[in-house]
């Protein structure tokens, strides 16, 4: 879990990505601890080294928005981990009160309208709130739908799922850290972080990088049992009448080996609500996304 000094913490764990070199200054050979001096940042950012000390302790609570900015450009932030940044120091900055679990069944109905492609409700924590047959029949071989990160860092079938299990586990963690920063003191967070730092330690060491990017578009990897290899382009729209909450769809071009792929997989959805299987997924997965008990897998 972070401490209470979670604008110190992001500070340090930002300068210990970057090298020197990296922001143009001269590599002075092997450094007791990666990464830059807090001299470096204080230079790059044009504050004092003292006031930028006192801000990483801690010490200094209320940092104008100019040097806010500057210390994004001298730790070479994007768009959003600089966005992570002024809602730490600047709590006012973007910030919400609470994430919402409830799922509207307007939403629901347009999931299930979606029936050609996998389309799932996720909340701020990456519950998974609701889902339409095809995406549960893309996740059937977890033991549990319920939650993308102990999904991915807690199931041993996650592995062979993922094409690229590091890169999807990162990604994963670094939406989290999105989500976080929207959300202060949420308490749901809060429990999915802590259960998840206690029990992988991959994802400790994830989350004590305190990389950002919220989720939005890409091209995603996985390996059905059944269906094969699957490369889907992944679209996440936020929900505006549910804070923290996403509609997520995957899709592919038709024509396209992903699309053959979504064509199987629609099939072995059907095949699963004839046989029942369908009606039971369904059970099991709303009991286990409005659950915030953390149950292990």
């Amino acid at each position: 879990m972070d401490s209470e000094n979670k604008l110190g913490d992001y500070l340090r764990a930002r300068r210990a990505l970057l090298r020197a070199q990296d922001v143009g200054l001269p590599d002075d050979g092997p450094r007791r601890v990666p990464g830059l001096r807090r001299d470096e940042v204080a230079l790059l950012a044009g504050v004092s080294t003292d006031y930028y000390v006192r801000l990483e302790q801690g010490r200094e609570r209320h940092p104008s928005d100019q040097v806010i900015r500057s210390i994004a450009s001298a730790l070479r932030l994007d768009d959003a981990a600089a966005g992570h940044l002024f809602r730490l120091a600047l709590p006012v900055f973007g910030a919400s009160s609470a994430t919402s679990l409830t799922v509207a069944p307007e939403l629901v109905r347009l999931m299930d309208g979606l029936a050609d492609v996998p389309a799932f409700l996720v909340g701020a924590a990456q519950d998974v709130l609701a889902a339409n047959a095809m995406a549960r029949e893309l996740y059937r071989g977890f033991a549990r739908y319920d939650n993308l990160l102990r999904m991915i860092f807690l199931d041993p079938y996650a592995r062979s799922f993922y094409g690229d299990w590091d890169a999807a586990s990162r990604l994963a963690v670094s939406n989290l850290r999105a989500s976080s920063s929207q959300f202060p003191g949420d308490a749901h967070i809060e429990r999915v972080v802590g259960e998840l730092t206690v029990r992988s330690p991959a994802f400790a060491n994830l989350w004590a990088r305190y990389e950002v990017r919220p989720r939005t578009t890409e091209v995603k990897h996985f390996v059905h049992p059944q269906v094969g290899e699957l490369r889907l382009h992944f679209e996440t729209l936020a929900v505006a009448s549910a804070p923290g909450q996403h509609l997520s769809v995957y899709s592919a071009e038709p024509g396209s080996a992903g699309h053959d792929g979504l064509v199987l997989l629609r099939r072995l959805a059907e095949q699963a609500a004839r046989s029942g299987h369908g009606d039971q997924d369904e059970a099991l997965e709303k009991g286990d996304a409005h659950s915030e008990s953390g149950t292990e897998q």
